[in-house]
């Protein structure tokens, strides 16, 4: 009986899925590149394995500039560094599992500056297994949305990417989600994000603050400082967005302006904006 075999360049076994290590040792053997073309078969073969990568477009963007019509060639320090780390990348790779279907799927997302970043896994016996891992360059338009848009711009990515493992299933979504529920109550968002939410809809989704309750304890009691200082005005809103929190010595009355008020401004870490009667948000 057949125990393991390579299957699609990738070997199968009880562990798991791994890389093919033949092709891996090819990859390894390559020269420094001197060409566009050299950048361009590297970045291919090492693509074929960007499902075992963590941030895989993250450490490859020196590279895919170099790949732009307008960009003079040129393998500088930066270059060198990110071709290295695909390579040590490539021969660490950890060990991926299929997925189980008798439980359900964990998402970890992240957004820097200029790309998004997604984990596919499944908690079965208290750790961790993962499935895939995926990534992407935003581009340009997409580098200029807001923190909070950038970041469930990572989730859509993630959902879109992972549909066919997840539709039907129960999702943990890992991220802030303090900005979810931001954006889940808008009713003036804007038609980009309107699609990004209906198509979060067909899901089963379950959100997990991925900072912890330690993270959101720091923060607030950052603002209860505050509040022996000189309490700014705006400290009592910022501390309602980040943690729910109304103050205890508010009466009915005080309570009900305060939500009132409360909606008119957006929290944007670390930027409080307020929303005027054009319905533009500005700095408050």
């Amino acid at each position: 009986m057949v125990r393991e075999g390579i299957v699609l360049g990738h070997k199968i076994s009880e562990k798991g899925i791994e890389l093919d290590r033949a092709k891996v040792d090819v990859m390894l053997q390559l020269p420094v590149p001197k060409t566009v073309k050299d950048i361009r078969s590297f970045l291919g073969h090492a693509g074929f394995y960007r499902r075992f990568i963590k941030d895989f477009s993250k450490i490859a963007r020196p590279l895919t500039r170099l790949l732009c019509k307008e960009t003079d060639f040129e393998f500088d320090e930066e270059c060198h560094k990110s071709w290295t780390l695909l390579k040590d990348a490539l021969v660490s790779a950890p060990i991926v599992q299929a997925p189980n279907w008798d439980h359900p799927f964990e998402i970890m997302c992240d957004a820097s500056d200029y790309a998004v970043g997604a984990v596919l896994g499944q908690k079965i016996d208290k750790k961790l297994n993962v499935i895939y891992y995926a990534s992407k360059t935003m581009d340009d338009a997409q580098c200029k949305y807001a923190t909070t848009e950038k970041e469930l711009l990572a989730i859509v990515f993630a959902f879109e990417k992972f549909r066919s493992y997840i539709v039907g299933s129960k999702v943990i979504v890992h991220t802030d989600h303090a900005a979810l529920r931001h954006i889940f109550a808008k009713k003036d968002t804007k038609p980009r994000l309107l699609r990004w939410i209906l198509l979060l809809q067909e899901f089963d989704i379950e959100v997990v603050d991925k900072k912890g309750s330690f993270d959101e304890k720091v923060r607030l009691e950052e603002v209860k400082a505050l509040r022996d200082e000189n309490l700014p005005w705006y400290a009592d809103i910022v501390n309602f967005m980040v943690s729910g929190e109304v103050p205890s010595s508010f009466d009915a009355y005080k309570r009900k302006k305060f939500f009132k008020d409360a909606r008119h401004y957006y929290w944007d870490e670390p930027y409080l904006y307020k929303r005027g009667p054009d319905s533009i948000y500005r700095d408050a």
